[in-house]
């Protein structure tokens, strides 16, 4: 690795130390689907968007709703203290393409369809309000 690359990796790795995160990588759904329900919750309250999640008839709200307790553990062992009710929120989800799984499937004529069965990572940041207005 050269010197300038290793710098950056260097600033970016403090500047992650500073954000309250967490990853949820090689979820089997398609990225669209998952979109849907993190679109529901981007920007919300944590502990409210907690509530949204677990009440969604969504099947990936539940894997969302995990990735956001673990953001929230993260954030609570980072800052040493337990999270207030109104004190955090999402202040960001990204919600990426995965590996694609590539099957055939039996078509007629002796063909056959393509089927892609599509993954995606999803990345959840929260922070508190104050540093959100910064």
């Amino acid at each position: 690795m050269g010197a300038r690359k290793r710098i950056s990796a260097e600033q970016r790795k403090e500047a992650q130390k500073t954000m309250y995160f967490a990853k949820l990588r090689n979820v089997p759904t398609s990225p669209r689907k998952m979109r849907l329900v993190a679109d529901m919750i981007r920007g919300m309250e944590a502990f409210r968007a907690l509530g949204v999640l677990k009440f969604s008839n969504k099947e990936a709200a539940a894997k969302v709703e995990k990735l956001l307790r673990s953001a929230i553990a993260n954030w609570e062992e980072k800052n040493e203290r337990k999270a207030e009710h109104g004190e955090l929120y999402v202040t960001s989800i990204n919600v990426d393409s995965a590996t694609m799984l590539k099957r055939l499937r039996p078509a007629p004529q002796g063909r056959g369809y393509r089927v892609r069965k599509r993954s995606n990572h999803v990345t959840l940041f929260v922070d508190t309000k104050n540093e959100v207005e910064n």
